[in-house]
């Protein structure tokens, strides 16, 4: 049985009471959330090495970093490098997004060096094949498809991004929709050029029930990818975004029919003033699914900075109820990162999610910052550093650019107001 059949029979399996645990929920909670589909647990059965996290609503939002050999200077080394500053960076998940190469050889010793959740986008490998055996991308035939995604759920994928409700009816609907930026989707748009040059329905969506059998058999979790995600703000919300949507919440309804896990990704470049709807509106569709974002990006502007970018947008969302953040990095839009700009794109991220767990009130979210704002106001400097989100970075800031000498606050140093006044106080030392 999968984790949502099993949920549905009232069974706690393994996975939900190490989620419970590691949520400092009842084993219960989680079991109803995941019969419900509000809560997911990626965790294919053939993955051995694989930690169990929670997914979804009432839990800690979580953060994932994409990975995989893109460019032909890349290597199965160089990307397993970026696992490790990508773990050691405090990711919840890794998603192997390779698309040249020996893609099933990254794959497994992606599987092999990462404990999380793992996952993939199989069209990319599909592509890249046909790519190689026919020349062109577009004479992919539907049952190598499925090979792949036979393939990489056998190996113990844990969950699988598939454009599966990108169909016809939405590619028609784009045309009308004069878009500034019509595809930025990498799998989307080669997707929806296999579709118009084969004069054929979306095989995703077609033949969804073997994508179903598929998934059930290993327990993969389904993340029904956004072909018609905005790729600027003047993008934003227009018709073929929410036609997909509505797309996406019936595959919603078919996954959980049929068994399967399902969470759903989302955009992509939105504005400020349009998050909160966006997230909303994907709630109300997809049936409480959880939503997993790509950043999003508030400003078209930030190139070298996105994940600043990213990061904003991603607090605004995680507060509004998304659960799911995919990293971006500072190279995101204008080259590849590398292992310093994983890292960096990683406590971005976190930091964003962390946020949005405090302003929603998430159960001992806030007790981390009250902790640290202790250690602070005793100026005690190695529980500030070990207390921080990127220790590593905040001991190099400490030892390069101030006098360990000085109690005071770094920027202040002896002089530092909070520290004269706390003896008139009558209190603890503090720091300003």
């Amino acid at each position: 049985m999968t984790q949502l059949s099993k949920a549905v029979k009232g069974i706690i399996s393994p996975e939900m009471a190490q989620v419970a645990k590691s949520e400092r929920v009842a084993p219960e909670f989680i079991r109803q959330g995941v019969a419900a589909g509000t809560i997911v647990i990626p965790h294919n059965i053939r993955h051995r090495n694989g930690a169990s996290i929670g997914i979804g609503s009432g839990l800690r939002t979580k953060v994932s970093a994409s990975v995989g050999v893109y460019a032909d200077t890349d290597s199965i080394d160089t990307e397993v490098a970026k696992i490790k500053a990508a773990l050691e960076a405090g990711t919840d998940s890794i998603m192997d997004l390779s698309v040249k190469g020996d893609i099933d050889a990254m794959r497994r010793e992606n599987l092999a060096a990462a404990s999380t959740p793992l996952g993939t986008l199989p069209y990319y490998q599909a592509v890249s094949e046909a790519a190689q055996k026919y020349g062109t991308a577009l004479k992919m035939d539907v049952e190598a498809l499925f090979d792949v995604i036979e393939r990489q759920a056998a190996d113990g994928v844990d969950f699988l991004a598939l454009h599966c409700g990108t169909t016809m009816s939405i590619v028609e609907r784009l045309k009308k929709e004069n878009r500034l930026d019509p595809l930025v989707s990498y799998g989307g748009s080669h997707l929806i050029g296999w579709m118009l040059h084969n004069h054929r329905e979306n095989p995703l969506y077609e033949y969804y029930d073997r994508v179903l059998e598929i998934a059930r058999r290993y327990d993969v979790t389904l993340s029904i990818a956004d072909g018609m995600r905005p790729g600027c703000l003047a993008d934003s919300l227009d018709g073929a975004q929410v036609q997909e949507l509505v797309v996406m919440g019936e595959l919603v309804r078919r996954a959980r029919e049929a068994g399967v896990q399902v969470m759903v990704k989302g955009p992509g470049h939105v504005p400020l003033n349009q998050l909160k709807a966006t997230i909303v509106l994907q709630k109300s569709l997809c049936k409480g699914a959880p939503y997993f974002v790509f950043g999003p990006v508030v400003t078209d502007i930030a190139a070298g900075y996105d994940h600043i970018s990213a990061a904003i947008g991603g607090a605004v969302s995680a507060w509004a109820g998304a659960e799911f953040i995919c990293y971006v990095t500072a190279s995101e839009h204008i080259g590849l990162p590398d292992a310093d700009q994983v890292r960096e794109g990683v406590v971005a991220a976190r930091i964003a999610a962390h946020a949005a767990d405090v302003a929603k009130g998430l159960r001992g979210a806030a007790d981390w910052d009250f902790e640290l704002s202790k250690a602070r106001k005793d100026l005690d400097w190695p529980k500030q550093i070990a207390l921080s989100i990127d220790p590593k970075r905040a001991e190099y800031m400490r030892k390069t650019r101030s006098d360990d000498t000085v109690t005071g606050c770094a920027m202040c140093g002896k002089y530092c107001a909070m520290e004269v006044v706390s003896r008139y106080l009558g209190v603890s030392k503090v720091s300003c």
